[in-house]
């Protein structure tokens, strides 16, 4: 039977599931930068030139997607969950993710067999203007739709400022919804009944089909410490997963605690070395798990890892979703969010300025990143472009 999105049902235009896997599939894997940079091209493709989900929700579920877990593959999740429900959902995060994951494995085998990482520093120290500009041009498109009055633009800088004191997310946007509670939609946007966004319509009542695939773990290949079990492998990134609460780097010194200090699977050297892996990678570096795991049992330790890392903040995710597809027309659900929207602007924004002092080291990052905004707001260049081109810049040493 064939799978309709649920914007289809109402005439609205929308991707078809595998065009919508694809489109993840290659975000995933030219989504250098860290979340925010994801964000940033999930932004650009999925509203402003596919229009698959409106700016509106698509803001809502950044802001859900930072309750736990990393929030790049969260709102995957929920972009998939609400144009094709559970599985939907789940198998748009699967599409996100394999690139990186891909990448990992790959990463650690070469560098357990050859103990060196891979040179690709160089080219890499590139990509961090390029970053920049990218945040910067998905702050500039979400502010021009969700800032439109003088008290959303308070709440943004409120928000800015408070992430640039390093406050976790979570209560940065908690706090944004309850101020939302009190003042309500209509008074944040001064007073005007903005018209929705009504590029995509879906429907949230009822059932929705969506396809049913397999994975079949790959047999062990390498692995360091062939003794540990995989059960024992699962509960502890399980456990992880549980308290991962922040996203990002927040994730580093709670696996260094349990890796290294409390369990030695990992040495120090071999952490870094991790941390350093990940950050080539284009995913989350959640994928951390990932390396540990193939240290410890092969493809199938890695494949593991990775899956119960992110499988309680997949589970929470699919339940907010579901509740925001349920709640959403509620009036004190939009006063909540109303408050949440300018918050993600302002969160979006922190994340360039907080990220700025590593990426532009000199007059040439500047530039870089300079450039970069130019192609990216100006000529409308797709973001896999300007990263080509910050990469090769920084192997070929214009750019450190």
């Amino acid at each position: 039977m064939k799978i309709q999105p649920l914007g289809e049902e109402k005439g609205a235009p929308a991707l078809s599931l595998p065009a919508l896997l694809l489109l993840f599939l290659k975000i995933g894997a030219i989504g250098f930068g860290g979340g925010m940079a994801v964000i940033a091209l999930m932004e650009r493709d999925l509203v402003d030139k596919k229009h698959a989900i409106t700016s509106e929700e698509f803001l809502h579920g950044v802001g859900m997607a930072q309750v736990l877990g990393p929030f790049a593959p969260n709102t995957a999740l929920f972009v998939g969950n609400r144009l094709y429900g559970t599985l939907g959902g789940l198998a748009c995060t699967l599409a996100f993710l394999t690139p990186s994951v891909f990448l990992v494995i790959l990463l650690s085998w070469l560098y357990f067999t050859f103990h060196a990482i891979p040179a690709l520093q160089s080219a890499i120290g590139g990509l961090g203007p390029v970053v920049i500009a990218l945040i910067l041009s998905a702050a500039w498109s979400m502010g021009r739709k969700a800032v439109r009055s003088w008290p959303t633009a308070l709440l943004g800088l409120l928000a800015l400022g408070v992430s640039l004191l390093k406050v976790n997310a979570v209560y940065v946007l908690v706090a944004a919804g309850l101020i939302g509670l009190v003042a309500g939609k209509q008074r944040l946007s001064g007073g005007e009944d903005h018209p929705p966004d009504n590029t995509v319509k879906t429907e949230t009542e009822g059932s929705h089909q969506a396809f049913v695939s397999g994975l079949a773990l790959l047999p062990t290949m390498g692995g360091a410490a062939g003794g540990l079990s995989l059960a024992t492998i699962a509960w502890t990134f399980l456990k992880v997963g549980c308290v991962f609460f922040g996203g990002g780097f927040v994730l580093v010194p709670i696996l260094h605690q349990k890796l290294v200090s409390a369990l030695g699977w990992l040495t120090p050297r071999q952490f870094i070395d991790g941390v350093a892996i990940s950050n080539l990678t284009p995913g989350p570096i959640a994928v951390l798990a990932t390396f540990t795991g193939f240290h410890l049992h092969g493809i199938s330790g890695a494949l593991v890892a990775t899956l119960c890392l992110f499988t309680p903040a997949l589970v929470l995710m699919t339940v907010l979703s579901h509740e925001y597809a349920r709640f959403k027309g509620g009036r004190r659900f939009q006063d909540f969010l109303a408050g949440v929207t300018p918050a993600v602007v302002g969160l979006v924004i922190s994340a360039a300025v907080l990220l700025a002092p590593g990426a532009l080291r000199d007059l040439a990052g500047w530039g870089l990143m300079v450039c970069s905004l130019f192609l990216l707001l100006r000529l409308q260049w797709h973001p896999a472009w300007v990263l080509a081109i910050g990469a090769i810049l920084g192997a070929a040493g214009f750019v450190r």
